[in-house]
């Protein structure tokens, strides 16, 4: 029977090779690019043809194939960036594995992260050496990113039960999102600002001088983008409740108010309590702990943040609570809403892909 296809090379992995390989698979550091090339060679050396591989991990046919020919021809230092013509290499396969296994295993004595001259003292190589190792490999010691995971034993019914009122509403009711920006500070510049001039950008000093604070309680309308906006010197239960009685009075009776919130204890005292059991129109849907991305609102902070608060300059709390209030004003006359576009179970198998990857690196 006549052969089809390109036959495909032949791939053997020694014992060392294959530790590396899957050792690098495992890494929660590793790179994704770095170590998808990984999983193409391991898959590869099981026997398994381009278009299975290719299959099984979502690549493409030519991908694999590309990559098991420059493993076959130059090994491991295959899967990185291939030299440029020129001179002979001067670093061997075993330099740049013992690079790329120091940066992420180890730290040096006296910092928390390798810069790339402190990784050429160390390995005896140049600057320069170092940051063509790094780039490769995608690593960026001086980089980090934080996260969060809630452990909320009712993760997964709360974002079913919040993403549902985002994305399929209660009929003949209102969703807001309401959350308390506290200990908004009155600032004021030691110096007056500098205007900004053509090539010279608004020049502020880097201290200031505290006038006191507010707290800005905000419920956030999902349908519309609209605000009701309430200040107060205190962030306690009594304001709270002094909020929730303003809702009341603005919104249309006849319709029934749900409203996500945090699990701040301010909203589960007694007296809040005894509140909602008067106004049985009010239904109360709170986050996961340490989930606070969930609520809207949180991102109508943000805005105000960024345009009016981060570069304001305020001499008392009675200007700062004016700007908030004429901002408000400003923001409701066109209003914007934020529109959620994640189901609750594509959030739920994002946080569950990422829980996979932190197990599988810590075995």
């Amino acid at each position: 029977m006549a052969r089809t296809g390109r036959p495909k090379a032949e791939l053997i992995l020694s014992d060392a090779e294959r530790a590396a390989l899957e050792g690098w698979v495992r890494r929660r550091s590793t790179p994704q690019a770095w170590a998808l090339r990984c999983r193409i060679i391991l898959a590869c050396a099981s026997g398994a043809s381009n278009k299975d591989v290719a299959a099984q991990l979502g690549s493409t046919p030519h991908a694999v194939g590309r990559w098991r020919k420059r493993f076959v021809e130059h090994r491991i230092a295959g899967l990185g960036d291939m030299p440029r013509s020129g001179g002979p290499r001067t670093v061997t396969d075993e330099q740049v594995a013992a690079v790329v296994t120091k940066t992420l295993e180890s730290t040096p004595k006296n910092a928390t992260h390798w810069s790339t001259r402190a990784m050429a003292k160390e390995m005896g190589l140049s600057q320069s050496t170092v940051s063509r190792i790094w780039r490769a490999f995608g690593l960026q010691p001086h980089r980090s990113e934080t996260f969060k995971l809630s452990t909320d034993p009712y993760f997964v019914d709360k974002v079913h039960d919040v993403v549902g009122l985002y994305l399929d509403p209660p009929e003949r009711a209102l969703v807001f999102c309401v959350d308390e920006k506290s200990q908004i500070q009155a600032l004021d510049r030691s110096q007056p600002v500098l205007p900004m001039m053509p090539g010279v950008p608004q020049r502020v000093t880097h201290d200031y001088v505290r006038a006191g604070t507010t707290t800005l309680f905000a419920a956030l309308e999902v349908a519309t983008g609209k605000v009701i906006g309430s200040l107060h010197r205190r962030h306690r239960a009594a304001e709270f409740k002094k909020f929730l009685a303003k809702l009341d009075k603005e919104v249309p009776t006849g319709l029934q108010v749900h409203l996500i919130l945090d699990n701040y204890a301010t909203h589960k005292t007694p007296d809040i309590k005894k509140w909602l059991l008067a106004h049985p129109r009010f239904h109360l849907h709170f986050t996961p702990t340490s989930a606070s991305w969930l609520n809207l609102v949180e991102r109508w902070f943000a805005e105000l943040t960024q345009k009016k608060l981060k570069r304001g300059v305020h001499r008392s709390v009675q200007a700062l609570e004016r700007d908030i209030r004429s901002w408000l004003a400003d923001w409701n006359e066109h209003p914007r809403p934020f529109v959620w576009t994640k189901t609750a179970d594509e959030i739920l198998d994002k946080v569950a892909a990422y829980c996979r990857r932190i197990s599988d690196s810590d075995h």
